[in-house]
């Protein structure tokens, strides 16, 4: 099993690169998608989010109010640090418990948006950054997302800068371009993902 780990500032495009390897073959284990399921209606992870942030983050039908508690994140450094002390350990237990389950054999991409941040790089065989500059990623996040520009740059500064995340790349993919550049550039990262699989690394 090679254990890679995919990350990339918000905007940039890690996710249509993990689409991109898990039509390739890769297991792709994505760390948003199990931080949104381990705070869904009933668990453990929501009920501490709401003792940590207070009823008001919930909407009207119980489940919880991302936009609201984004709004009070992204803007509070420390309140960013108690939300993640609450979801991340919950996201890693489930995280293991998915890479169980894959073959031998198997690339298994980790798909991690706060992995420079949080100093995981470590826990991979190898790390994939999806680059590119903050200027694209402040017109995806507006023109794409349709996020105000306040917004987008204060998320865009809760995470790690280009160049952190850059220092502890292994395989850099540049997706500041069209993405007509994007899939060629995936398919030789794949090749060689594989390629160290299959030698054992």
């Amino acid at each position: 099993m090679l254990k890679v780990g995919l990350t990339g500032g918000i905007g940039a495009g890690k996710s249509e690169v993990s689409r991109l390897l898990a039509s390739y073959g890769a297991v792709l284990i994505d760390a948003d998608r199990i931080a949104r399921e381990v705070v869904e209606p009933g668990t453990e992870g929501l009920a501490a989010v709401v003792d940590a942030f207070g009823p008001d983050i919930l909407t009207s039908e119980g489940t919880l109010d991302r936009p609201r508690l984004g709004a009070i994140v992204f803007n509070d450094p420390d309140r960013l640090a108690t939300l993640n002390a609450i979801v991340h350990p919950l996201v890693g237990a489930r995280s293991r418990e998915l890479e169980a389950a894959a073959g031998p054999d198997a690339v298994v991409i980790h798909d991690v948006p706060l992995l420079t941040e949080n100093g995981l790089a470590s826990l991979y065989d190898l790390v994939v950054v999806v680059d590119a500059t903050p200027e694209t990623q402040l017109d995806r996040l507006v023109r794409l997302r349709g996020m105000s520009e306040a917004d987008a740059r204060a998320r865009m500064a809760a995470q790690a800068t280009r160049e952190q995340r850059l220092e502890i790349a292994d395989l850099v993919i540049d997706n500041d371009g069209p993405l007509a550049e994007l899939e060629p550039q995936v398919r030789k990262v794949w090749d060689e993902l594989t390629r160290r699989a299959s030698a054992g690394r």
